[in-house]
């Protein structure tokens, strides 16, 4: 399925006219990635015994949006790397990948056109609501980054927009591409919010406890840049005074080294068990999306997949 994913995400030409407006498009979409996002809308039209090829567009329609908004996000958080390769702004500048990336946008759109018109209907406000969805995600991240007081709850609703809803989305159209119940539709939504808040706990976790071959970026970006995940915020919570505040000297330090500094608080995390509550969350949104799983009306043969 990945392969049958992949060729058709390589299959869209991208040799266009002005090249330096396209060619960072197509070097962002060479670059690979894990086409999760395709690759659950077509899971989910498979499921639900989708008939023909409508799927295709769709799933087009939503990995070129994602890659769109890593364009934006790397710019934004200035990461010089993504899948192990330079990002657009580095390799090019910012101005590229701004429009690079608004063009992608665009292009997203235009692939989501050609699924078959009785579809839009239900297709198209999915699509934009998730669009904008993904943005206020992306603006409460950067809005939590100069505000002290975040809560978890704060936190689960900023990755929600951010990262769950384009998972959700993915699957509800791939339903809809395949004429499920409408119960379903919702039912398998509902899933990929599930899963979408364990990936993004996952990524928080990789982020300070993966590997740059396995992540392909740098580790401890978020560290650095004192974004409010999970971990610092589970962090701050369980810390004691003396704990919490040498871990915000750390954090806002301009004077200690990169590695220095990731060290440092990533052993206060450790201290902290840090680690094993953020996985122990993430067994519970996986939990609830099993549970949601067993609700869907179809052969449980059918779930194998997804599953």
């Amino acid at each position: 399925m990945s392969q049958d994913i992949e060729k058709i995400i390589r299959e869209i030409n991208w040799e266009s006219k002005p090249i330096n407006l396209y060619l960072p498009i197509a070097y962002t979409m060479e670059s690979g990635g894990k086409r999760l996002r395709p690759m659950l809308a077509d899971i989910a039209f498979e499921m639900f015994s989708g008939s023909g090829d409508t799927i295709k567009d769709a799933a087009r329609a939503i990995e070129v949006f994602h890659n769109f908004t890593l364009l934006h996000d790397d710019l934004m958080d200035n990461s010089p790397t993504r899948r192990n390769r330079p990002t657009v702004h580095t390799r090019w500048n910012a101005n590229t990948a701004i429009l690079s990336g608004d063009a992608m946008l665009i292009k997203a759109y235009e692939f989501l056109g050609k699924t078959p018109a009785r579809y839009w209907e239900k297709l198209l406000p999915l699509f934009t609501k998730t669009a904008l969805e993904v943005c206020e995600g992306q603006q409460f991240d950067m809005d939590f980054e100069t505000i002290d007081d975040i809560c978890i709850e704060d936190y689960f609703e900023m990755i929600r927009l951010k990262t769950a809803v384009l998972l959700a989305c993915a699957l509800k159209m791939g339903a809809i591409l395949a004429d499920a119940p409408d119960d379903d539709q919702q039912t398998i939504y509902s899933l990929g919010i599930a899963l979408g808040m364990a990936f993004q706990l996952k990524d928080d976790y990789l982020d300070t406890y993966g590997t740059f071959e396995t992540l392909g970026k740098r580790i401890g970006d978020d560290i650095l840049c004192r974004k409010k995940t999970f971990l610092l915020l589970t962090a701050l919570n369980n810390a004691d005074g003396n704990q919490r505040e040498h871990l915000r000297t750390i954090l806002n330090s301009t004077s200690i080294a990169d590695d220095r500094k990731i060290a440092e608080v990533t052993e206060i995390y450790n201290r902290l068990n840090v680690a094993k509550i953020c996985e122990e969350e993430i067994n519970r949104y996986y939990c609830e999306a099993g549970k949601l799983l067993a609700e869907i009306s179809v052969a449980d043969e059918a779930k194998t997949d997804i599953r």
